[in-house]
């Protein structure tokens, strides 16, 4: 979703980042981060650290291991949302919405959901890589953790 960020009325700005910012949607108070700025493919808009790291998952950890999850930080890493096509694979235009693929680092999801992406290939109900065929998944961008449970999966089936 591309929002020019000095006209939409759609959103209240929650706080400033320089680079980004956090806005509460009016109609359905959900928080998101747009770019208030142009980005590159591969440019980090960010340092990633974990504020904290937890054997349990919850919709705002991110998963590293079977039983890690990392609470990210700078905080407002958090309020980029989930899209089946994710931005964070090209180039971001400025006043754009940033967006990632969730099942990239989640085998199964805390709170799954229904995905309204709107975007071309949008896979409907989103809980987690485990759930969705390897043809899918080959055209994303997975974390190791993510790789690693699919390369144990197929060790298992052939196993079988």
């Amino acid at each position: 979703m591309k929002v020019n960020p000095a006209t939409s009325n759609d959103y209240d700005i929650v706080a400033n980042h320089q680079f980004a910012e956090i806005r509460k949607d009016r109609e359905t108070g959900q928080q998101v981060l747009f770019a208030l700025r142009s980005f590159r493919k591969g440019e980090k808009i960010s340092p990633l650290g974990a504020a904290f790291v937890s054997d349990k998952p919850s919709y705002l950890t991110v998963q590293t291991g079977n039983k890690t999850h990392i609470a990210l930080h700078p905080y407002f890493l958090q309020y980029i949302n989930h899209g089946c096509n994710p931005n964070c694979l090209r180039d971001v235009a400025e006043g754009e919405e940033f967006t990632f693929f969730y099942p990239s680092t989640e085998w199964n999801m805390a709170s799954p959901f229904q995905c309204y992406c709107n975007q071309p290939g949008c896979l409907g109900f989103i809980n987690g890589a485990s759930h969705i065929p390897e043809e899918i998944l080959k055209r994303y961008k997975l974390s190791d953790f993510i790789k690693r449970k699919i390369h144990y999966r197929q060790r298992k089936l052939k196993r079988a």
